[in-house]
C-alpha cells in the first residue's frame, strides 16, 4: 500500500513539474548575459518579457541566438518544451551592439567584465569573465572565467563586453 501512494505521489509531482510555468525572470536574465546589458540600456531589451506569457517550463539551457539581420531581437527557444519567443533588442542612440565600430578600434580593454558565450548546435551558453588583454571586434583574446584563479580560455571580441567561442 505504501509502495503504491508514494508512486501516485511521485505522479502527481511530475503532473505539477510539467504544470508549472516558466519564471519568465530567467529568461530576462539569460538576454542580459547574452547581450551584455541590463533592461532598458542601450544594447539590452527593450522591455521585460511580457508576463502574461504562460511558457511551460524548460528542463534544458535555453537557446538564445540573434534574429534578423541587423540584430534587433534575440530568438530565445526552449528545446525540451518546444517554444520560441522573440525579445527586442534597443540599440541606443550613438550606438549599442548595432553600431559599427571603426575597424582596429578596442571594444573590450583588460580586465573589463565581459559575457562569455559559448555556442553549439543548438545552445548557447553564457558564463559571466573578465578580459586579460584588450581586443578589437573580431580579434581572439584571452578571458577567464568568474571564478577561475589560473586558466584562462580564448575567445573572439563581439562588441563591448561581450566575448564569443563557437563549438564545431
Amino acid at each position: 500500500m505504501f509502495l503504491g501512494s508514494l508512486a501516485a505521489a511521485a505522479l502527481a509531482a511530475t503532473t505539477a513539474n510539467a504544470a508549472t510555468p516558466m519564471d519568465l525572470s530567467i529568461i530576462d536574465r539569460a538576454v542580459a548575459d547574452f547581450t551584455g546589458a541590463t533592461i532598458g540600456q542601450p544594447g539590452g531589451a527593450k522591455l521585460p518579457v511580457d508576463r502574461r506569457l504562460r511558457l511551460a517550463s524548460c528542463n534544458a539551457p535555453l537557446d538564445l541566438q540573434w534574429f534578423g539581420r541587423d540584430q534587433r531581437s534575440v530568438q530565445v527557444a526552449c528545446p525540451t518544451a518546444g517554444w520560441r519567443i522573440y525579445v527586442a533588442v534597443d540599440a541606443g542612440a550613438g550606438g549599442g551592439h548595432g553600431a559599427s565600430p571603426q575597424y582596429g578600434q578596442t571594444l573590450v580593454k583588460r580586465g573589463e567584465n565581459v559575457s562569455i558565450l559559448v555556442r553549439g548546435s543548438g545552445f548557447t551558453l553564457t558564463r559571466q569573465g573578465s578580459a586579460v588583454e584588450d581586443g578589437a571586434q573580431g580579434e581572439w583574446i584571452k578571458v577567464r572565467a568568474t571564478g577561475q584563479r589560473t586558466e584562462t580560455l580564448r575567445a573572439m571580441v563581439i562588441r563591448p563586453g561581450q566575448v564569443g567561442i563557437d563549438l564545431p
